[in-house]
């Protein structure tokens, strides 16, 4: 005698050895020995063997018609045996029994289990709804079929163009889209990116850099709703000073400027004189929503997105020719020993006088020209709106400023590489780069003078008020260095702590309210100490513990490192194109990193480029070697390279430690970015 049973949602049938009320010893052909519960037992057989008979049934219950069976099955619940009845015949058969009870089992659409072996039939409706969704399902999965086919005849449908982004980045993995991409992938044995490339998925390598920002960063896109900026109502006295500021020819928003009064009578007053939105837009108003949405700038080579709307910006930047409103510090100096008498801030209006670029002006403005008087540029230096006088004044309390840091930092600042500067040759800087342009790149040393002016007076600005705001208990954003150890980051946060990479006792961004949304919040939280004094911690917008600075500075730090790893990453792109359009195959670099696999990080000796070389084997860090170029990815951002040769013959040559520091200038830094990291990589 032999027993068919139900265990785990699979029959199973075997030889059985004893029985008792509640449970059956049964054999299996395997020769394992169950006990089966009486409430699991199905049906109790003679023949055929149960090999034979799971085998004939599960055959015959595929040839079951299931609208038919349904249409026989009775209204009210029934057993498997009372199916195989009527489907087959009063005296079915033990196989077709069995047939009828697989049928049932798998088709739950269409019958719903009421108990071991008993059912109930499903409404129309549902089975009209259930064979909708299995008709749907073999559809998605019809097309899955076929957009992998056609994926791997390098043809990419349209519906996966669309998702391109989300396949990649942030997929959908139950979206038929995805699938067929994985499928398609598997099929072929191809990387996915390298698949959709392959099929024209992606128009061009910019454009997927750009469209994968976009996707993750504004996927609503860059436009800006229609808002007119508020009017500054504060009635402000104008100050005696002329200002002027100095930025790159394409900087739009101009956040500060310097003044400069009583040079020559012995005590100096500096005004570093700060652009004042905050005097109007207010907290959780339209504008101020549209800052903390987007928090920063975001810079690239030939374009930006802008952290607020142009017509916003043009009402509160400090145009020349204007009197513009303005948070202004004054800082007080002995002419001679540039000691520091005193400091005051005040919101005023100030005359900015000019906008100076100093990308006309570094090759005027020199450390030579500025430091002997009796130096004099063949070109004319009649059209520099700005005192000869007063620039060096500006260039000496630079260097004694950063002097003074450096005593705190118990090391120089050293600025061994100079910045590169990207201009691409385009018509309209307002719309988007497509890739192809035109690129040169030049250089621009940091520390010189103008750079090195601004710098300083800007360390000098956000320390002195990062620590007048501590002093009156008002919080504000800071950022934090706890020494100059490797490994130990700038952090942020709402506490006024040393900064040990800059050299100052608190640092507290506040010199670009027009460009960081941190800025814009420390000008509140210095607005309200300029006009309450002592009880501003009462009037502040932000008190102590806000939960609101903790997640803005969340929120910042996120953004503002995302937006950093896309420049970095498009800096890259177009040093990648300069090479191409250059046809540069060759280039001297520097070995500055031994990597693994023996391969060597070496830095480009002229250009803005890392990348890894083999044949530097037995050399040393700080080695000058010429390098030949492999190919270029532009999608990877990836280039190789191979040491031809060995440029110098000095021994353990070792490169000067230098302290890369992202506040000691006013601009976005630059972080790495891995293109390739994509969940389908491990899918596929």
């Amino acid at each position: 005698m032999f027993l068919l049973f139900e265990e785990a949602g699979k029959f199973m049938a075997g030889r059985i050895l004893s029985e008792a009320e509640a449970s059956t010893q049964v054999e299996l052909d395997s020769g394992k020995r169950v006990k089966v519960k009486a409430a699991n037992v199905l049906l109790k057989f003679d023949k055929p063997s149960p090999a034979v008979l799971l085998e004939e049934a599960k055959t015959l219950s595929e040839t079951i018609d299931l609208n038919l069976a349904w249409e026989f099955a009775p209204e009210t619940e029934f057993g498997f045996t009372d199916l195989a009845h009527d489907y087959f015949s009063t005296s079915a058969s033990t196989t077709e029994r069995v047939a009828a009870l697989i049928t049932l089992f798998e088709a739950p659409h269409y019958f719903r289990r009421a108990g071991k072996g008993r059912f109930r039939k499903a409404s129309t409706e549902i089975v009209a709804q259930a064979l909708a969704a299995i008709e749907k399902k073999k559809w998605v999965q019809d097309q899955i079929e076929n957009w992998a086919a056609e994926l791997s005849q390098k043809v990419c449908p349209a519906p996966i163009r669309e998702q391109l982004y989300k396949i990649l980045f942030r997929p959908d993995k139950n979206a038929p889209e995805y699938k067929a991409v994985v499928e398609a992938s598997r099929t072929t044995q191809t990387a996915p990116l390298d698949l959709l490339q392959q099929a024209g998925a992606i128009e061009s390598a910019y454009d997927f850099h750009w469209q994968r920002f976009l996707f993750d960063n504004f996927p609503k896109g860059t436009g800006f709703p229609a808002l007119s900026a508020p009017p500054i109502m504060d009635t402000l006295p104008l100050s005696p000073a002329q200002a002027y500021s100095i930025d790159d020819s394409q900087t739009t928003e101009i956040d500060d400027a310097l003044s400069l009064q009583g040079l020559g009578s012995g005590t100096v007053i500096v005004g570093i004189h700060i652009a004042a939105p905050g005097l109007a837009v207010l907290p959780d108003s339209p504008i101020d929503q549209l800052g903390r949405n987007r928090l920063s700038t975001v810079y690239m080579p030939g374009y930006k997105i802008t952290m607020l709307p142009d017509d916003v910006v043009k009402n509160y930047t400090l145009a020349e020719g204007h009197d513009c409103p303005a948070v202004s510090l004054y800082v007080t100096f002995d002419e001679t020993s540039l000691n520091i008498l005193s400091s005051e801030t005040k919101l005023e209006k100030v005359h900015i006088a000019a906008n100076l670029r100093h990308d006309q002006l570094d090759n005027l403005v020199t450390a030579q020209w500025l430091e002997d008087p009796e130096f004099v540029h063949a070109e004319a230096q009649a059209d520099l709106p700005m005192a000869r006088s007063s620039l060096a004044f500006f260039w000496r309390l630079a260097q004694h400023l950063k002097a003074g840091r450096e005593v705190v930092r118990g090391k120089p600042e050293t600025f061994n590489r100079p910045d590169y500067t990207f201009r691409l040759e385009r018509e309209n800087n307002a719309i988007p780069p497509v890739g192809n342009e035109r690129v040169s790149i030049g250089t621009r040393q940091r520390g010189a003078p103008l750079d090195l002016i601004v710098a300083e007076s800007m360390i000098l600005a956000n320390s002195t008020w990062g620590q007048w705001m501590a002093s009156l208990g008002v919080p504000a954003i800071y950022r934090s260095q706890a020494s100059l150890a490797p490994g130990v980051k700038v952090r942020m946060g709402t506490k006024a702590l040393p900064h040990a990479g800059i050299g100052v006792p608190s640092y507290a961004w506040s010199t670009s309210p027009l460009r960081r949304y941190t800025d814009l919040v420390n000008q509140w939280q210095i607005i309200a100490c300029a006009r309450h004094g002592a009880t501003a911690a009462l009037a502040a917008p932000f008190k102590p513990k806000d939960a609101q600075l903790f997640a803005i500075i969340s929120g910042f730090d996120a953004a503002y490192s995302a937006y950093n790893s896309y420049q970095s990453g498009m800096e890259r792109f177009w040093t990648l194109q300069y090479l191409s359009q250059q046809n540069i195959s060759e280039l001297t670099a520097t070995l500055f990193k031994e990597a693994t696999g023996g391969q060597w990080l070496v830095r480009a000796d002229t250009l803005p480029l890392v990348l890894t070389v083999l044949g530097a084997q037995g050399m040393e860090r700080g080695a000058k070697v010429l390098v030949k170029l492999g190919h270029i990815d532009a999608i990877s951002l990836d280039v190789h390279g191979t040491v031809l040769e060995r440029l110098d013959s000095q021994q353990n040559v070792e490169l000067a430690e230098e302290i890369e520091d992202d506040d000691s200038a006013d601009g976005p830094i630059a972080i790495a970015v891995d293109v390739n990291e994509s969940p389908l990589d491990s899918a596929a």
